[in-house]
């Protein structure tokens, strides 16, 4: 795999990559954009940091790239809706510095409190001063923490330690999170209304980008501090600027902006504001940081060349990581009967329904059922399909899927569904795992138990005896082995569905003669995929 570093990332963290004989590793820092766009379409994965701008023009010349891995949390420099629907794969780190960016918040609060800044350049300076940097303590004070994940609840869990009674809003955790940081949570509102503190950490997003206005200030208890060690962008500078000067706001720091670096008069009043302590972002700049995003994202790019689930692909749904060693056998069961179903389809698909029973039904499912959406895609088309694009190639192709769950199964603990509609038609699957390994327990109204193998022949006919004589017969005399017969009736003398696996593939014109020998009405040799599934599907089985 050839990988291309385009920003500065820690040599450290790279050894991983470095010592893979698999790799080539090139180091092109500086490259103007369309020195880039000229050399790399010669990649397969590009490293970066905030310093390159991964947007369509890059993404469609780069036209073997499989990952884009952003040493760091932030990923609003890469266009990853564009990624999506060329099957991109886009990674990021986001714990490697998270302790680095919930320190520097408390380093600039801190700084900002007891005026260590301005103290330091007047002592500097040859003055002796005290009482202009008399500061304020934390203790005792109402500090609201708007954004309560890895970072936002170090943040919290530090502000507890100083004694700040804690607020938090995020709609995203559970109560049972907050209640073991140790902290409140309450409405957007209420922090504005009742905060002397208030701390953004959340990502830049349409929901999020300019969430602190003028509406927002004017909630706000007069003599609040306001810290934003996120994404610049977050808190409306204009407004922050404006209530810095009329008193309002008594103090803030920032460490980001929405312009880096800033140029525009705003920005600048802003940063020469007496009351702002700023940073040129500097929250993940510490030598451990830096090292530990750069191991993160080699990591990730081991994890593909290793066929392992991908932990932090923003772009592919996935489970909980404390779940994936139990999901991970599901994975390759909806890989082997999507891989088996679309093989009995000759029409163009219409709807593709993934049904989950069981216990299996109380974990959200929508990984699976985008790696069976792959699985099917891929012996559709021509281009690469993965968990990245499924969703977006099947609404091209106007196929509608659908998902539903139930926790009541009878016959198994748990089982999966597969039904596909085309041509009018509807072709229904139903799998289980058995120690493990992946058994195919029914066949539209057939009940069946086969493990599906490389090769296979699956045919309905009239049942009446001798037709299993004949079909021996007919791969005997083709030099065909039959493995294993899996035969399944609707009554006696009804109709009769058998599935063979053979030793080998079975030509079309031994197909055609089997078929007139026991009048089939339905006659498929099917071939499966060695292995569950493909690196190309992302889902890491």
């Amino acid at each position: 795999m050839k990988i291309i570093v385009t920003d500065e990332v820690s040599p450290e963290g790279l050894a991983l990559l470095t010592q893979e004989p698999r790799i080539q590793l090139d180091i092109r820092l500086g490259l103007k954009k369309d020195e880039l766009l000229a050399v790399i379409g010669d990649y397969e994965a590009i490293i970066t940091r905030s310093g390159t701008n991964v947007d369509k023009a890059l993404l469609d010349a780069a036209t073997k790239l499989k990952i884009v891995a952003r040493a760091g949390v932030g990923i609003d420099n890469v266009d990853v809706d564009y990624a999506s629907s060329k099957g991109v794969i886009v990674v990021n780190a986001p714990f490697g510095n998270t302790n680095s960016a919930a320190e520097h918040t408390m380093a600039l609060l801190l700084s900002f409190c007891r005026n260590v800044t301005v103290a330091n350049a007047s002592l500097k300076a040859g003055e002796w001063k005290r009482a202009p940097f008399t500061g304020h303590e934390l203790k005792g004070k109402i500090a609201g923490v708007i954004g309560i994940g890895k970072v936002g609840g170090r943040v919290a869990t530090r502000l507890k330690a100083f004694e700040c009674e804690v607020l938090a809003c995020d709609p995203y955790i559970s109560v049972k999170r907050a209640h073991d940081l140790g902290v409140k949570l309450v409405s957007h509102d209420e922090i504005y209304k009742n905060c002397d503190i208030i701390t953004v950490h959340t990502p830049l997003n349409e929901e999020t980008r300019g969430m602190i206005g003028p509406r927002e200030f004017g909630l706000m208890k007069s003599g609040v501090i306001i810290l934003n060690v996120a994404r610049g962008g977050i808190i409306e500078e204009q407004a922050m600027l404006d209530n810095l000067n009329s008193g309002k706001v008594i103090g803030a720091a920032f460490d980001v902006w929405s312009e880096e670096p800033p140029a525009t008069d705003t920005l600048k009043q802003l940063i020469a504001h007496k009351n702002l302590v700023v940073t040129p972002h500097l929250g993940a700049n510490t030598f451990e940081a830096q090292v530990n995003v750069a191991i993160d994202v080699s990591r990730e790019i081991l994890n593909y060349l290793d066929d392992q689930p991908m932990e932090n692909a923003v772009n592919i749904p996935r489970f909980d990581l404390a779940l994936m060693d139990q999901m991970r056998p599901f994975l390759n069961l909806m890989s082997v009967m999507c891989d088996f179903g679309i093989q009995l389809v000759d029409e163009n698909l219409e709807k593709v329904t993934f049904g989950f029973a069981g216990s299996i039904a109380h974990y959200d499912c929508s990984p699976l059922t985008v790696c069976g959406l792959s699985a099917l895609l891929n012996r559709m088309v021509d281009q690469d399909v993965n968990m990245v694009n499924a969703s977006l190639i099947a609404e091209q192709m106007g196929i509608v899927v659908e998902e539903n769950k139930t926790t009541q199964s009878d016959a198994f603990s748990n089982v999966i569904t597969l039904i596909i509609e085309a041509g009018g038609k509807k072709r229904t699957i139903s799998g289980t795992l058995f120690e493990g390994a992946p058994r195919i327990v029914r066949l539209r109204d057939y009940t069946m138990d086969f493990s599906p193998e490389e090769h296979m022949l699956m045919l309905h006919y009239g049942d009446r005896p001798g037709m299993i004589g004949r079909i021996g017969t007919i791969m005997g005399q083709h030099d065909i082995n039959i493995a294993s017969m899996n035969l399944g009736r609707s009554q006696q003398k009804g109709e009769a569905m058998v599935i063979l696996s053979l030793d080998s593939a079975v030509p079309e014109k031994v197909v055609e003669e089997i078929k007139s020998a026991t009048e089939a009405t339905f006659i498929k040799a099917v071939h499966m995929r060695v292995g569950a599934c493909s690196r190309s599907c992302g889902c890491g089985v």
